[in-house]
Parts: C-alpha cells; sequence; structure tokens
C-alpha cells in the first residue's frame, strides 16, 4: 500500500491530485509524515498544497500547525508563519516547548514586528529561564529597541 507522499507524488506525475475526501483518510501525523517526505524529496509544491489540505481538514491539529508553520518559514511568509505559531502555542499551552518560542520570536522579527518579537523573547524566557538561544534573542532584540537586556 502507498503512503500518502507516495500517492501524491504518483498522481502528480498523471496529471491528477487527490481530492479532499481523499486525503481526509489520513491522519493529521500521517499528513505532517508525507509533508516531511515531500520536502525532502524537493516536492515543494505537493507538500505546500497538501499542508494547506492539512489545514482545512485539520485547523486544531499541533501536527498539522507545526508543519504548517515551517513551510510557511521555508516560504518566507511572516505573517502567516506568526499566525500558525501563535494559534500552535494557543493549543500546547504551557506544554509549548521551546523550538515553538523561537520559532515564533524569529517569524516576528523577519516580519519586522519586533516590539512583539521582544515581549515574546520575554513570555518564552519566563518560561525558560536559562535557555541560551532564548536569552540571545532577546538580548539581540532589546539592543535592537534600544533596551537595556534587563528591562
Amino acid at each position: 500500500m502507498l503512503n500518502l507522499a507516495q500517492q501524491l507524488m504518483m498522481n502528480a506525475e498523471m496529471g491528477h491530485t487527490l481530492n479532499t475526501l481523499q486525503v481526509s483518510r489520513f491522519t493529521p501525523a500521517e499528513i505532517r509524515q508525507a509533508i516531511q517526505e515531500l520536502m525532502a524529496q524537493n516536492q515543494d509544491g505537493l507538500a505546500y498544497a497538501l499542508g494547506d489540505a492539512g489545514l482545512a481538514l485539520h485547523p486544531e491539529s499541533e501536527d498539522i500547525l507545526a508543519v504548517t508553520a515551517l513551510l510557511a518559514v521555508v516560504r518566507e511568509d511572516w505573517s502567516n508563519a506568526v499566525d500558525l505559531l501563535q494559534q500552535l502555542m494557543q493549543n500546547q499551552g504551557d506544554q509549548a516547548t521551546v523550538f515553538t518560542h523561537a520559532m515564533l520570536i524569529r517569524s516576528l522579527r523577519c516580519d519586522l514586528e519586533l516590539a512583539a518579537a521582544f515581549e515574546a523573547a520575554r513570555n518564552a524566557l519566563a518560561r525558560y529561564p536559562d535557555h541560551p538561544e532564548l536569552l540571545k534573542e532577546y538580548d539581540a532584540l532589546a539592543t535592537a529597541l534600544g533596551l537595556s537586556a534587563v528591562e
């Protein structure tokens, strides 16, 4: 039996796409894995399309939010990355990882939302006070905003 990534590539070679009903048979974890496989095989267009379908089918799934946020980062679609990462963090609550916090901070910074990035760094450090990457981001943003790093 072909996995989702293989089915998508085979259908694309024949000029077909999978419809929403066909994609809906897969779990969010399977969709995430297929997106990762497609990106690894330089099938970015298929990965982006599958990400959009996965988000439409499973808008609250942490798997889908995480992978589509990463796709947005790859595309340098910073506002979309910010939106997706904020949704992911809202879903994860206190379980949001350092990586998720760092990706949100970077996406905000790249979207030129320095004040929001600084606030996100402050919030992340409240949860992970000694994390070197978060400290580095906080200090860089404080400097960029002309603030003291201890504010």
